[in-house]
């Protein structure tokens, strides 16, 4: 009996999200193919019907919802309207929120694996860049303070959101890794030109969180197609 329309891809998502949270949690030179499988409930064999290798894999999970439109984080509270007039504050606190920070195994893939990628080939590289650059792409859309280079601002913004994670990820006090996030938070909504609550929604109780309402779409640089 043939399988339903959609079961390839189906299984392929499956995969790769299995895949992102091993990697995240365990680094990618721990993560064997089998536990890759295991996790998905699938055999060794049906491994290579999706992928050659598991560098090849690899460069599949590196995708992040700046260049793949299905891709949703799982944090809690966190919301990222790609639709809406404001998607750079938006950007800033997603990265930089204490939920984020929690989550390693559903991180983003450019706070989680970069020391990977540092060791793997070209086409990881790749693809790593190709994520960092739509960042900077979609942040660079939205500054209001143009006093400076919009693409020297973006990239500043980018880099304090992913590395300001890293290193608070990497920090034993906890109060410490907390006042590097709230501070690399502040600095890049300035240097956005972005008002301090900007990126934030009302919640019940009087709680805010990330996101933003939608309203008209601002032109942006186009997400690549999606795999």
């Amino acid at each position: 009996m043939p399988y339903p329309h959609g079961h390839r891809d189906a299984i392929r998502k499956k995969i790769i999200q299995a895949a992102r949270k091993l990697f995240n949690r365990s680094g990618f030179e721990k993560v064997s193919i089998n536990q890759i499988m295991a996790a998905t409930g699938l055999t060794r064999g049906g491994f290579y019907s999706y992928f050659t290798s598991k560098s090849d894999l690899y460069v599949e999970v590196l995708s992040c919802f700046f260049t793949d439109r299905r891709w949703n984080n799982t944090w809690d509270g966190v919301n990222i309207d790609l639709t809406a007039t404001q998607i750079g504050p938006q950007i800033v606190r997603a990265y930089l929120s204490h939920q984020h920070f929690e989550n390693i195994e559903d991180s983003c893939p450019m706070i989680a694996l970069p020391g990977d990628v540092a060791h793997e080939g070209k086409k990881a590289k790749q693809a790593f860049e190709t994520v960092f650059r739509a960042m900077v792409g979609f942040l660079e859309g939205d500054l209001l303070d143009r006093s400076h280079s919009p693409a020297t601002t973006a990239h500043a913004i980018a880099a304090l959101c992913v590395g300001g994670m890293v290193v608070a990820r990497a920090i034993d006090d906890r109060s410490f890794a907390d006042e590097l996030r709230n501070a690399c938070t502040a600095v890049a909504l300035k240097l956005g030109g972005w008002d301090e609550t900007a990126g934030t929604v009302p919640r019940s109780g009087g709680h805010e969180a990330t996101g933003s309402t939608r309203r008209s779409q601002r032109r942006r640089k186009p997400l690549p197609p999606n795999r």
